[in-house]
């Protein structure tokens, strides 16, 4: 397949190294530009947790077998035929036999070459982030062929992530792959494969349930919204701090569509940038003072509260109030503080939900386990669907390699009958004669490749492929009776 995987994540490298190797904005424009002189097609993925670089061999390191196994001998190549009508001996070049390498296709990669060319894009990569190769080598990673495709597959289904199958990564892939695409630097076969991942990823998905259960307190959050609230374009979420936990919340909920959000913080400049980030044309962002909270709670159907205080920010008053003017809509609650800024007893209030840090914890733990045991039957799934893409990668290779067989042997008929018509125009011999030395010489021609092969099996003493091509051969006789 010439599929490589070169790559550091958090299981292989330090942060600090993850930090150094990471290519972000114009770099992953320039390195895939660059990596085009030695590759035949890559993508590369770079997120906080990994760098990893997808890419084909270049095809054209296939190495030729030796003359003595590429080609038969000088007297089988010119084939001394008998012309029937001059009864001279006459040289037939036309039927000397398609070399192996012929076919750019089906032409192998040794081990050697591809183990060569790996060392290249790993030193690359450590020249492109002025780094040395010693310093990079021991943390590099590096899978090819079916086992690349494995770890593909795994990168996107979220088997491979920190997080046991989170499913950002296979979004971060999908960009990654569209940048490729705008650079020019995924190729048709590259190509095929990346929708091959993403097929298989997306049943490992629908068909376990190693992405199902929420294992971040974020996503564990986005979770509540979505089985206590619908419509959620109409919805409005409050934010209580800007700090880094709630802006994960804040953009998980977010994302699922809310059309308000309301931010609260001490800071004005945090509370802005965070704006920032989640303002866009279908959602509209407000940034309020934290003691504007009283006066904008009863706005909120969601709560997320994450701050630094030792006080509490929203009270048992302070809730009911905005219940009342909220006509008792429901509300959901989360208080991922510690000391918690909700009052815990806001719990026993009707409409209210209210779920502190050790709620979604407790959930989260759960979760994990379940997510532990569906992860055996999506590793099973991923190994029986690396087989399946292998199979299909190997149907899609030989028809191209039949096509340029075909159009090699359609040359070389070309080539007889035209020497044939020439034959004729020039009376050398009767139409007889030449039709006979044409029907000959295509027969040759024609079943030169099969005994090549029938012979080299037989040499080497290999019974099943004799039988194979002997009992093919003989198939292919009848059925064109």
């Amino acid at each position: 397949m010439r599929l490589v995987v070169i790559g550091v994540n958090h299981k292989t490298a330090p942060v600090a190294l993850r930090e150094r190797l990471a290519l972000v904005g114009d770099d992953v424009n320039v390195a895939l530009k660059q990596l085009e002189a030695l590759t035949d097609g890559s993508v590369i993925v770079s997120t906080c947790n990994r760098t990893e670089i997808y890419a084909l061999v270049p095809q054209t390191l296939a190495t030729s077998k030796p003359a003595s196994q590429s080609s038969v001998s000088q007297k089988s190549a010119s084939q001394v035929l008998v012309s029937p009508s001059a009864g001279a001996q006459v040289a037939n070049p036309a039927i000397a036999p398609v070399s192996n390498n012929a076919f750019s296709s089906s032409a192998t990669l040794s081990s050697a070459a591809i183990s060569a060319h790996i060392i290249k894009i790993k030193t690359w990569l450590a020249t492109f982030k002025q780094l040395s190769l010693t310093e990079v080598d021991p943390y590099l990673y590096v899978h090819r062929d079916t086992h690349a495709l494995t770890h593909w597959l795994r990168v996107a289904a979220g088997l491979d992530s920190m997080i046991l199958g989170e499913p950002q990564i296979l979004g971060q892939i999908k960009r990654s792959v569209h940048l490729a695409q705008e650079e020019n630097t995924l190729s048709n076969q590259l190509g095929w494969v990346v929708d091959q991942v993403f097929a298989a990823a997306k049943r490992v998905r629908n068909e376990t349930k190693v992405g199902t259960q929420a294992v971040s307190l974020s996503y564990a959050a986005a979770k509540l919204v979505t089985q206590i609230f619908d419509d959620l374009p109409s919805r409005t979420l409050l934010v209580v701090a800007a700090g880094e936990m709630n802006r994960l919340v804040a953009t998980h909920i977010a994302g699922l569509g809310v059309g308000r959000v309301i931010i609260c913080n001490r800071n004005p400049e945090r509370a802005e940038a965070l704006a920032a980030e989640l303002r866009n044309p279908n959602r509209r962002v407000e940034v309020r003072t934290l003691q504007e909270l009283p006066q904008v709670l009863a706005d909120a159907d969601i709560v997320s509260s994450c701050s630094g205080s030792m006080d509490l920010l929203i009270d048992k008053t302070m809730t009911v109030q905005a219940l009342k003017r909220r006509r008792y809509q429901p509300m959901l609650m989360i208080d991922l503080a510690v000391p918690r800024d909700i009052d815990s007893t806001i719990s026993r209030i009707d409409d209210i939900y209210l779920y502190s840090v050790d709620d979604l914890q407790h959930v989260i733990a759960g979760n994990i386990e379940q997510r532990r045991q569906a992860a055996v039957d999506a590793e099973l799934l991923v190994s029986q669907l690396v087989v399946e893409m292998d199979r299909r990668f190997q149907v899609r290779q030989v028809g191209k390699d039949i096509e340029q067989y075909r159009s090699c042997t359609q040359g070389q008929v070309d080539k007889l009958l035209h020497e044939s018509l020439a034959q004729l125009q020039q009376n050398n011999a009767t139409p007889e004669a030449i039709i006979t030395e044409l029907s000959r010489r295509l027969t040759q021609t024609l079943t030169h490749a099969p005994s090549k092969l029938m012979r080299k099996a037989a040499r080497e003493g290999d019974s099943e492929l004799l039988d194979f091509v002997v009992s093919g051969l003989q198939d292919g006789h009848r059925s064109h009776r």
